[in-house]
């Protein structure tokens, strides 16, 4: 086990850096930050060439690239064009955004699950036929429509919620914003898990034992849950990254300032360094995720092992 992480770890370093390379070249060509920090009026040639010394956009950007990165290893972001660090601006809204994740990954795992596992073995009925149908509702509304309905019903006409999200954004602020967030992965979840559920039920294993008298819930919860979940734990694993990273939209719904509001206004206002930064430690996220994952695979299933 310990050989494998090792060399998980190591394969960790080029995929870092091709991913960063590739956000920060795809960042810096998608305009002139410059002009961003200029607003309307254009800038004079002494104050552009005084802007782009001063934040080091006069070097080529394999040069920028190389420093950015050597920054990144001493816990350097860099600075934002208003003259604050990234570092801050993380501080700041990474907590919210966490919070909101954490929210919606146990909505991922109570209701997706026990629906998944519900309709799972009882395939054919009235409840699998109503559960697929909303889950089907549900993947087929975007995310700002569900949103926006939330907040009109629960927080503008009936009062039950805050329409937006106070500056602390507390877990129970989080609550709806979470449910919104996680909806279309819960519908996925529910119908991976039944859908592995069903395929695992028809096993040899499965089937031995029961024809050896164990009890349904142990048939059901050591033997068959255990396995169907590995797909699962695959899908909630790689959405991690892409919740935080993805929550532009329902933070800009109930005015959330997480890392989703500080990524829509740094591409906003062209700030570079805000982006690359965000979306480096968003690189992370994902790449401790699938290790994570994949070290679950052998608590889930004890036929893997790892060399």
């Amino acid at each position: 086990m310990g050989r494998y992480v090792i060399r998980r770890l190591l394969q960790m370093i080029p995929v870092f850096v091709g991913a960063t390379l590739l956000i920060f070249v795809m960042v810096n060509v998608m305009g002139d930050p410059v002009a961003g920090l200029c607003g309307e009026r254009q800038c004079d040639p002494a104050t552009a060439a005084q802007l782009r010394r001063e934040f080091g956009l006069d070097r080529p950007l394999w040069q920028q690239y190389a420093t950015y990165m050597g920054n990144v290893f001493t816990g350097d972001f860099g600075t934002a064009f208003n003259g604050q660090p990234v570092t801050e601006l993380m501080a700041a809204s990474f907590p919210v955004t966490v919070r909101l994740t954490v929210v919606a990954i146990l909505f991922e795992i109570v209701i997706g699950i026990v629906l998944g596992v519900l309709t799972g073995l009882r395939r054919g009925t009235p409840l699998d036929t109503s559960v697929l149908v909303l889950t089907l509702v549900v993947i087929s509304v975007p995310t700002f429509v569900t949103g926006l309905l939330l907040q009109l019903l629960l927080g503008v006409q009936w009062g039950w919620i805050k329409p937006s999200v106070s500056p602390q954004a507390t877990f129970g602020e989080l609550i709806v914003p979470g449910l919104v967030l996680a909806s279309v992965s819960l519908a996925y979840v529910t119908r991976l898990t039944r859908t592995s559920l069903a395929e695992n039920r028809r096993s040899d294993y499965v089937r031995t034992a029961i024809a050896k008298g164990l009890p349904r819930r142990r048939v059901v919860g050591r033997h068959l849950l255990r396995n169907s979940l590995i797909p699962v734990v695959t899908f909630i694993g790689a959405d991690i990254g892409a919740l935080m990273g993805g929550a532009i939209v329902t933070e800009r719904i109930f005015n959330i300032h997480g890392v989703g509001y500080q990524l829509y206004q740094g591409i906003l206002r062209q700030n570079t360094q805000t982006v690359v930064g965000f979306v480096t430690v968003l690189v992370l996220v994902f790449l401790i995720a699938n290790l994570l994952v994949d070290l679950l695979y052998a608590v889930l299933d004890p036929r893997i092992r790892y060399a």
